[in-house]
């Protein structure tokens, strides 16, 4: 008999009153990101940015942008984002590129073409490579997977940085790009970009730069004089850029560039079938519709807030970014890890269980992303956290004194996460994977505590599937 629920197919319409009331009670119970008490996903600068973005995308709702000859005001909009963002990452008149839904799509494309190309200029080329980070997004890998290219991983050094002497070495006849992030998610480290593209130039090989999460951060934070290295189409060798509008740009979801040197390597990008009955096929990206109102918003949110408004709402949020920082090394039993260079970063401990500290802040109600290898919690700071600076830190001081106390959960805890390491130890794989699904369908994360689970998935990081654990936990998250 199937585990999941049944939702019936509804034989009558609901009336559109109580639809809305439904669906407002339904978001109540999701986080609060209005308050300033989320630290992900969300990228909130105002209630007058947001409405104008809102409203953008409304006027182009049913707009498809999968044909560009049907809806040219959306190809005109399209191309001028392309434009605005190139001029901000030091492009040239051959510098072009595409709009996408996503990070994850912009990095599909990039990856797709470096294949492409290499066919083309590297004929000699069997199994493609990429060299990336270990500290790289993990769409990256995603990318890899689904274009049968290899993902060859670099260890990062000890300030969490891509070594590009590393990245030599792992060079092969097969290799066919070098990828660096501006900055990696993580600890929000800047990669050496300069260093990563020279080797790439070298090596007659492509260089992609994955700033998604920074690219509408950090041309500003630059122009602000904050110590923000060359990392855009400034530095020589560097061949493709990816970066998200809907992030630090404000736009709606989703809305990313992918940006390309010039027209011969983003062709490479493009799909073309043109034996169909139905006409010609061609598409410029991964997906074949492309919702207008994503367009529309981004074009919006550029001309909206101009290079002026990102520099206020830049410095906004670094003035917050650098008081919580402050904060958090006051704390003898907390450190922000590595040298972030902008509004994202980690925080670890070697004293206490950071895990326990995530759990105490999301019983008050804050909502904070962990991390592994090493243990952390990661913060994405908006202009909204500078209004509540004083309360996070008031309620991180007592999230801390709770960690550093003897409850019966942490003593739970601890003795799932030694049983666990114990048994990847002294267990055979097979069962270690049995143990594995268990955890992860008793998982309590998404309901106040996860220390514990976060605690064994670390120690079972060497044995057992762990992929097959995280896979039963998301099939458990997405039961209907």
């Amino acid at each position: 008999m199937s585990e999941y629920p049944k939702v019936r197919f509804p034989q009558e319409g609901m009336n559109q009153s109580d639809l809305l009331e439904l669906l407002t009670q339904m978001k109540s119970k999701d986080v609060k990101w209005r308050q300033g008490r989320v630290f992900s996903y969300i990228y909130f600068a105002s209630d007058d940015i947001l409405e104008t973005v809102k409203h953008a995308y409304n006027i182009y709702f049913s707009e498809n942008a999968l044909n560009p000859t049907a809806f040219a005001s959306l190809r005109n909009m399209e191309n001028e984002v392309v434009s605005m963002t190139a001029d901000l990452f030091h492009g040239d008149s051959e510098t072009c590129g595409s709009m996408t839904s996503g990070g994850t799509e912009s990095l599909l494309m990039a990856i797709k073409s470096a294949r492409e190309w290499a066919k083309k200029n590297k004929p000699h080329v069997r199994e493609p490579e990429i060299i990336l980070p270990a500290s790289a997004h993990p769409a990256l890998h995603k990318a890899c997977h689904y274009f049968s290219v290899k993902a060859v991983v670099v260890e990062v050094g000890d300030d969490y940085r891509a070594t590009p002497s590393l990245i030599e070495k792992a060079i092969t006849s097969q290799t066919i790009m070098l990828v660096a992030s501006a900055p990696s998610y993580p600890q929000g480290v800047m990669d050496d970009i300069t260093g990563i593209a020279q080797l790439a130039k070298q090596n007659n090989l492509l260089c992609h730069v994955d700033s998604c999460i920074g690219g509408m951060m950090l041309p500003f934070l630059a122009k602000l004089n904050y110590d923000i290295p060359p990392f855009d189409f400034a530095v020589d060798g560097v061949t493709s850029i990816s970066a998200d509008i809907h992030k630090y740009g404000y736009a709606a979801k989703g809305a990313s560039v992918v940006l390309y040197k010039n027209a011969d390597l983003r062709k490479h990008q493009y799909y073309v079938y043109p034996n169909w009955a139905g006409g010609i096929y061609a598409s410029p990206t991964m997906t074949g519709t492309r919702p207008g109102g994503a367009i529309a918003a981004a074009w919006a949110a550029l001309k909206y807030i101009g290079m002026e408004g990102y520099l206020e709402k830049a410095q906004i949020a670094m003035n917050a970014t650098k008081k919580i920082q402050e904060g958090i090394n006051a704390f003898s039993e907390l450190k922000v890890m590595g040298n972030p260079a902008m509004t994202i970063f980690s925080v670890g401990s070697d004293k206490l269980d950071v895990y326990e500290v995530g759990d105490e802040m999301g019983l008050m109600d804050w909502s904070i992303d962990r991390q592994q290898l090493p243990p952390t919690l990661h913060f994405t700071i908006n202009p909204i956290h500078y209004t509540i600076v004083e309360e996070l830190l008031t309620d991180l001081a007592t999230a801390v004194e709770k960690a550093k106390k003897i409850s019966t959960h942490k003593i739970s805890n601890s003795i799932q996460v030694n049983v666990a390491k114990g048994a990847s130890r002294l267990l055979p794989k097979k069962l270690v994977g049995k143990i594995q699904q268990v955890a992860a369908k008793n998982s309590k994360i998404g309901e106040g505590r996860s220390a514990a689970m976060y605690g064994m998935m670390g120690a079972l990081q060497e044995k057992g599937d762990l992929e097959e654990m995280v896979k039963t936990f998301l099939d458990k998250l997405m039961r209907v």
